[in-house]
């Protein structure tokens, strides 16, 4: 109806200047005849696509720098309110809450890392809506409210966060990033608030509804994450695209794990999540332990699964085989050497579920498609 609209009006235009002077040229003959039409058309108020969606933010694709942590975290900048306070935050596929501290939280947690304080924000607009988030790790409370966030160039208006209330101390006091940017389906968000890459789509701040994750190794810099499209220098060859199971978490489905072509877990299928905000990779008990056990992992002192580091140049690579193909995790990327020490990256879990976490994914480009509900792997680009 508002083509239809926009057309009318444009041909009601050219009549009235027509019929009393029929002699002189409507405004569209004489831009087309000094070729001026395409860019008038393009750039004018009256162009529908150049008023709502802006050429620069229909084109725009934002890549957001991490800073890997000893391969453990991976966090990036972000800004809320106006002017903007500074935050470095996860940006976690594993849960879909955006999360900070902020001064309304008094748990010792929260005196390790900057507080937001709404009253330094002259955009900030409070809620009464509580929620609370238990995590892996640990958990949090807290009030929900809106405000302008600032990831990179682009300005989220109008976005729902958390401003956290209690922490629990035993993990999130030491970690080096402040909080948590979840980016799973808004199906898991708590209280229904809309995760900010839902916002970003909706304001049409970036072109394509899709976002990629390149993660460094060995705490290398370099680490980036894409929003609103892909570059595809990060990658070389094909994308292997693979559907979701189940929408809520990024969640697949694999035939099996295997070692030298034997199954070492997962025999007969399970689902798993790729997940952004974990560290390892993590699987059932009974699972998890056939892995230590053929890796030669015993536990330690400190609780960690230790490796004999003489014997990881006889180690195959573990390969997990989803959707028809294969994706190995090398040795070193399963095995984190720190000198003389050697560590499994698989750890456990109570649920019945398999969570791929960085020591997956900095085997592959991953990319996470919600315009088709899908899950991509590419070879990073050396």
């Amino acid at each position: 109806m508002k083509w239809l609209l926009l057309l009318s009006l444009v041909a009601l235009s050219e009549c009235i200047f027509k019929i009393p002077l029929k002699k002189m040229k409507s405004w569209r003959d004489n831009l087309r005849e000094r070729g001026l039409l395409k860019d008038f058309l393009e750039k004018s108020p009256m162009n529908l696509t150049a008023k709502y969606f802006p050429q620069k933010s229909m084109n725009a694709t934002l890549q957001e720098s991490l800073v890997n942590y000893l391969d453990i975290e991976y966090h990036g900048t972000i800004g809320i309110g106006t002017p903007p306070q500074e935050f470095k935050v996860v940006f976690d596929t594993g849960s879909a809450n955006f999360w900070v501290p902020s001064v309304l939280c008094y748990s010792p947690a929260c005196h390790y890392h900057p507080r937001f304080d709404p009253q330094q924000s002259s955009s900030f607009k409070a809620t009464q809506q509580t929620f609370s988030i238990a995590y892996g790790t640990g958990s949090m409370t807290g009030v929900l409210a809106y405000d302008t966030v600032k990831i990179g160039d682009i300005e989220d208006t109008n976005q729902i966060f958390g401003l956290s209330q209690t922490e629990s101390n035993t993990f999130l006091a030491f970690t080096t990033f402040d909080g948590i940017l979840g980016m799973a389906y808004p199906e898991i968000s708590e209280a229904g608030a809309t995760p900010v890459f839902d916002n970003l789509w909706n304001q049409r701040l970036i072109s394509k509804n899709v976002f990629a994750f390149y993660l460094s190794s060995n705490e290398k810099n370099g680490s980036v994450l894409m929003f609103g499209g892909i570059d595809s220098s990060y990658y070389s060859g094909s994308i292997s695209w693979i559907p979701l199971s189940s929408k809520g978490y990024w969640q697949i489905t694999m035939t099996s794990i295997t070692m030298n072509g034997t199954v070492v877990a997962c025999d007969g299928g399970c689902q798993a999540i790729v997940d952004s905000g974990t560290s390892l990779i993590i699987g059932p008990y009974n699972e998890i332990d056939s892995i230590q056990a053929a890796i030669g992992a015993i536990q330690n002192a400190n609780g960690e699964m230790e490796v004999n580091c003489s014997s990881i140049s006889d180690l195959p690579p573990i390969t997990f085989n989803i959707n028809g193909e294969e994706f190995p995790v090398p040795t070193k990327g399963y095995i984190k050497q720190k000198s003389s020490s050697c560590t499994s990256g698989f750890s456990v879990t109570d649920l019945n579920l398999w969570i791929l976490g960085d020591v997956f994914m900095r085997q592959y480009f991953t990319i996470f498609d919600r315009e088709n509900d899908r899950v991509g792997l590419a070879t990073p680009a050396k």
